[in-house]
């Protein structure tokens, strides 16, 4: 049986943390930033953890 291979999307879109939870960017960071507030822009900068809701999915992405 061949090996299942990993979305190859998925593998740069996501980091797994030390501890086995799923890392993710913000969205709404690409273009457009001239409308948006310093505050904002700032804020979406850092990256947060992928929601209990959209583990399974992701984690099916990345053969977990």
């Amino acid at each position: 049986m061949p090996k299942v291979k990993t979305n190859s999307g998925a593998k740069k879109r996501f980091r797994i943390t030390a501890t086995g939870k799923i890392r993710r960017k913000h969205a709404y960071k690409n273009h457009i930033l001239t409308k948006k507030e310093t505050k904002r822009k700032r804020r979406l900068s850092h990256f947060t953890l992928v929601s209990s809701a959209d583990l399974p999915r992701v984690k099916a992405l990345l053969n977990l």
